[in-house]
């Protein structure tokens, strides 16, 4: 690692021990261990999509298909990859676009509350549903559409089948996944707007700028590098569930068949079809589909990026 210092009107690169450095390696190493043993370790099994899997014979032993990419064939010729990745891709949108406006909006709120004991309250409410897993909120989905004792259906007088209406569910998991996910992000946004420098808004008070000018020509453009990095980390989960969020489309439909059309994405298929076929082969062909996407994501948005804003892409 280094540092940089002006030296005589240029930048001269100014080394640091390693030794100072030294604790933060060891910080890092219990992380760097994890994503290596989960990550990279299990890479060479993506050799099973482009072969005939047999537990026996292993990854290495098992012959490979003929043609090479019959797995990939078997998948793409089905109804379900149509439906499956567009589900993927619809809910990821829709999640990305609501979390991301929705906690830029409570964050400048929770700013703009004064009394410490308010904040802090407001703070927990709005982040305790991200402690909750999905198993206990699928309990408290179940307990509001439950057909015969639902508090939704005695609401309204009449029952309701929700878990047989597959347009219903449109709208139910988006907003089930807001609820749980936006107390996280507008967190991390409170915390970007608490370290703008407040003498921005004190000149732009003496302008007689209101709250709203303020919040536009001074909040949002400073923190648009925030927003353009975790936009950044949305687009490579486009294509996935999430970082565990894909048991939200397992439980909280409670895997009703009558739901798949409109619940099923990428990951619970795979999960499914391995669960129940056994199909390593197609299941993996999948899963190695699902990331050669999100990396291709990842890397056209930041080109794009970095065509724009050179200093707010990732690499």
């Amino acid at each position: 690692m280094s540092r940089f210092k002006k030296n005589q009107g240029q930048m001269v690169k100014r080394k640091v021990p390693f030794k100072r450095q030294f604790p933060f390696y060891v910080m890092m190493m219990p992380g760097l261990f994890f994503i290596t043993l989960l990550f990279y370790l299990p890479m060479p099994g993506i050799l099973i999509a482009f072969k005939n899997f047999n537990p026996i014979d292993g990854i290495f032993g098992s012959e490979w298909m003929d043609p090479l990419f019959k797995n990939f064939e078997f998948f793409f010729k089905s109804d379900t990859a149509k439906t499956i990745t567009f589900n993927t891709l619809l809910y990821n949108v829709l999640e990305a676009v609501l979390v991301t406006v929705i906690a830029i909006a409570l964050s400048i709120m929770l700013n703009e509350l004064k009394g410490k004991v308010s904040t802090t309250v407001y703070k927990g409410a709005i982040l305790l549903p991200t402690f909750l897993s999905w198993i206990v909120i699928q309990y408290i989905l179940f307990s509001l559409l439950s057909i015969d004792k639902g508090i939704f259906n005695n609401l309204i007088g009449r029952e309701v089948q929700w878990y047989s209406e597959p347009f219903y569910w449109r709208i139910i998991m988006p907003l089930a996944y807001v609820w749980k996910n936006v107390g996280y992000y507008s967190v991390l946004y409170v915390a970007a707007i608490a370290g703008i420098n407040t003498d921005y808004y004190e000149a732009a008070q003496l302008d007689g700028a209101t709250k709203w000018q303020q919040i536009r020509h001074i909040t949002l453009p400073l923190i648009k590098p925030t927003v353009i990095v975790l936009s950044l980390l949305w687009v490579g989960k486009l294509f996935s569930g999430g970082l565990g969020d894909w048991n939200a489309f397992y439980t909280l439909p409670n895997n009703a068949g009558a739901l798949y059309g409109a619940t099923d994405v990428i990951d619970t298929y795979v999960y499914r079809s391995l669960r129940t076929l056994g199909d390593y082969g197609m299941t993996a062909a999948v899963g190695l589909y699902q990331s050669l996407v999100g990396l291709i994501l990842v890397f056209g948005s930041n080109h794009v990026i970095k065509k724009i804003d050179p200093d707010s892409a990732l690499f």
